[in-house]
């Protein structure tokens, strides 16, 4: 696993050296980033109000993160994105005729975002199976189902895709050598202990699920910084943002959705605030060039 830190961004290096030697406007210029967004529906933010997708297969809102940061970094942005991706759709045809998200990628790409994962453990799926219409004891326990016999089904699944994450960011470096990586988590979906019965979830459901969410982006975070790539903690900006807040605080949709976007997803609001933390992440590292490249 290559640890070695990825150069900082071009764009940043090169201004950070024209401005030292006083060009002109003219002369320091600089390209727009070349940059790349890949992967699910936590980046590609289905339903999310926004200009038309000609590619209605993957749900891709001109409203998401991806087009949020690339609006506030001035970049060039190629989104790749898509509803329903996994892993595997990153070098094979997803729905059989959407191309490998890798297609996207080249040399001259100068930034990657990447969020992923969710779908590779069933995640929406478990959270479904979570939903109780009756309070404790009318019903039956998320919980108490995926930690029988004394294993969690979840954590071994999260578990099980650390090795392909390792290798989704081995192929990215392949075919864009020269491109930052960021690497997003997931949101604080649910408060601790819920909020029953409004959102129809008993509370230690509420805290396991929310608690393989967590755990699922610590996987992540671990591998992302192995790897040299940056790691925006989504989790953290959406707390006291989550299904549970008023409607014009939400950053994520519950069940039945408060605003324009698919049901436990993020909304035009989360969008909005991640896409800022992706581009804040990015300006940053661009200026610590002058510093790194010093040392």
């Amino acid at each position: 696993m290559d640890v070695r830190r990825r150069p900082v961004l071009r764009w940043g290096a090169a201004l950070a050296v024209a401005a030292s030697c006083a060009l002109s406007p003219a002369a320091v210029a600089a390209e727009p980033l070349d940059y790349v967004a890949l992967g699910d529906s936590n980046a590609s933010g289905p339903l999310v109000p926004g200009r038309p997708d000609p590619n209605l297969a993957c749900l891709r809102s001109s409203g998401n993160y991806p087009h949020v940061a690339a609006e506030a970094l001035g970049a060039r942005l190629t989104d790749a994105t898509c509803t329903g991706a996994k892993i595997a759709d990153f070098t094979g045809s997803q729905h059989g005729f959407v191309p490998p998200q890798f297609d996207a990628l080249s040399t001259a790409t100068d930034l990657v975002t990447l969020a992923i994962g969710g779908n590779d453990i069933g995640l929406v799926r478990a959270a479904v199976s979570c939903l109780n219409a009756f309070p404790e004891p009318f019903g039956k326990s998320c919980a108490d189902d995926f930690t029988a016999g004394g294993r969690d089904e979840l954590s071994a699944r999260i578990a099980a895709i650390g090795d392909d994450f390792d290798a989704t960011l081995d192929g990215i470096t392949e075919r864009a050598p020269n491109a930052d990586v960021v690497v997003t988590g997931y949101g604080t979906y649910i408060r601790p202990g819920g909020c029953y019965p409004k959102e129809p979830i008993w509370g230690r459901d509420a805290d396991y699920i929310q608690s393989k969410v967590d755990e699922l982006s610590e996987l992540l975070r671990d591998r992302a910084v192995g790897h040299g790539a940056e790691f925006v903690d989504l989790g953290a900006i959406s707390k006291g943002h989550d299904v549970c807040a008023a409607p014009q605080d939400k950053y994520l949709e519950g069940v039945l959705p408060t605003s324009v976007a698919a049901p436990l997803h993020p909304n035009a609001r989360g969008m909005a605030a991640f896409g800022h933390a992706v581009a804040e992440a990015v300006d940053e590292n661009s200026l610590r060039a002058p510093a790194d490249d010093a040392a």
